[in-house]
């Protein structure tokens, strides 16, 4: 009777423990209004679209799961928590983030799906009515939901998966041009202190990073808020820190290049990269005003003309975009024009694509044949470009950044952002050190290690 009756106990407590796990593990997963997870989510899976701003971001993300006891899941199947950091600057980059979206809802139903990111952001709405599972938190609301504290402070010690390491130090752009979906959900603009900036670099320089890049949504209007330094100002300190390593600038719009930017350039040569992305978008006057954009063809050459007389051998790419609504023929070849009278070392183009609530989405489409078109001739044009680039350094001397094997072969990047593949050279060669260029085959060159 004595048995019996432990075996009914055993089981009715069993039973209860149970009922108990499946309501804490419901209302983990359903209530917005519960702040911290980490006691019954341990396996985290991050999964980032789009810019290098959302990689940095993600990498912050991935740190402080780690540090709040959470363990990476080997894929979003096993995981307790799917994130997504999103980016919506092309459809194709929306469908990519819904696909995912729909494979987790499909193959992992129980974990907690949480959207964070610029589709998010600009596509709310639509999100909660179609994935009504999904849960949207603001990048500055993430550190409160997940981890019951005040903000992520977007500060990493490295960058998983990659030599070169990533610093945020800056958030945000109000330039609403009509093509771009990003002011509607990145319209606050937030800066970096300084101060944190520079502990930033030192840390990671410390962990063995020889190259940094500052990255931001518009890193030229970067202020700090304690001290309203701009990025001149904090380039300055930069240039005083301590150690061997080079600063890369992240995309950079062109009127906020200042002269105090291309000054800390020429200035200091070994610590700052002789390397510029400045966005051109088109080469014709018509379409660069139907853009809204803050310069014109004249002032962009401009530019271009005071960079190459003050830094030496600088490398200037740039995005342009194929197919704008107002972009007539004559405009797509003056753009091609320009682009080769500037002597670009590189694109990144863009087959326009009409992105709900920006302006140029209410203006006639152009047929989608001849946007592809126009982006294939770019895309001819940016081979040609950095074919012609990577021919300028044959026989020269340049500072390379070991960044990864290719082919079984070790490479890296000169400080001008070209590509170099490094022959009989030891495999655990690390940071910069000084090649000779032998030869360019096509885009890439190679070289012998001094």
């Amino acid at each position: 009777m004595t048995s019996l009756f432990n075996e009914r106990l055993f089981l009715s407590d069993t039973l209860l423990s149970f009922f108990f796990l499946i309501c804490q593990d419901f209302l983990l997963r359903h209530s917005g209004r519960i702040k911290s997870y980490n006691i019954s989510m341990k396996k985290f899976f991050i999964k980032t679209f789009g810019c290098r701003v959302n990689q940095v971001e993600s990498q912050a993300i991935r740190e402080d799961f780690l540090r709040h006891g959470f363990a990476p899941a080997a894929s979003f199947e096993t995981a307790d928590i799917c994130l997504l950091n999103t980016c919506t600057v092309t459809r194709e980059a929306d469908k990519d983030v819904e696909k995912l979206i729909r494979q987790i809802s499909r193959r992992n139903p129980s974990a907690r799906l949480v959207l964070t990111g610029c589709y998010a952001a600009a596509h709310a709405a639509h999100i909660r009515e179609v994935f009504p599972s999904a849960q949207i938190i603001g990048k500055y609301d993430l550190g409160r939901v997940l981890f019951n504290e005040e903000d992520i402070c977007w500060t990493v010690s490295g960058h998983e998966g990659h030599s070169r390491a990533f610093i945020k130090i800056q958030d945000g752009c109000d330039c609403f041009c009509s093509y771009c979906i990003v002011p509607f959900a990145r319209n606050v603009k937030r800066s970096k202190p300084v101060a944190d900036v520079l502990a930033e670099i030192k840390n990671l320089v410390k962990n063995g990073f020889a190259e940094v890049v500052l990255t931001g949504i518009n890193i030229g209007n970067f202020c700090c808020p304690q001290t309203g330094a701009d990025l001149a100002a904090l380039c300055k300190e930069i240039a005083r820190l301590p150690g061997e390593f080079r600063v890369r600038f992240s995309s950079i719009e062109l009127q906020t290049v200042s002269d105090g930017i291309i000054q800390a350039m020429q200035n200091h040569p070994a610590r700052f990269c002789n390397y510029l992305h400045l966005p051109l978008q088109a080469g014709s006057d018509p379409v660069l005003h139907a853009m809204n954009r803050h310069y014109n063809t004249a002032q962009y050459a401009a530019r271009v003309a005071d960079l190459r007389a003050s830094v030496a051998q600088i490398g200037i790419f740039a995005d342009v975009i194929a197919g704008f609504p107002t972009e007539t023929e004559q405009n797509f070849e003056e753009t091609v024009d320009f682009i080769r009278a500037q002597k670009l070392a590189g694109l990144h183009v863009f087959s326009y694509s009409p992105r709900p609530g920006t302006k140029a989405a209410n203006l006639p489409q152009l047929p989608t044949d001849e946007i592809k078109r126009r982006a294939e001739e770019l895309r001819a044009l940016d081979k040609e470009l950095r074919a012609n680039f990577a021919a300028s350094f044959v026989s020269t001397e340049q500072m390379v950044f070991i960044e990864e094997h290719a082919s079984g072969k070790m490479c890296g990047l000169t400080s001008n952002f070209q590509q170099v593949i490094l022959e009989n050279v030891p495999p655990n060669l690390r940071g910069l050190v000084r090649v000779k260029i032998t030869h360019a085959e096509g885009t890439v060159c190679y070289g012998t290690v001094k």
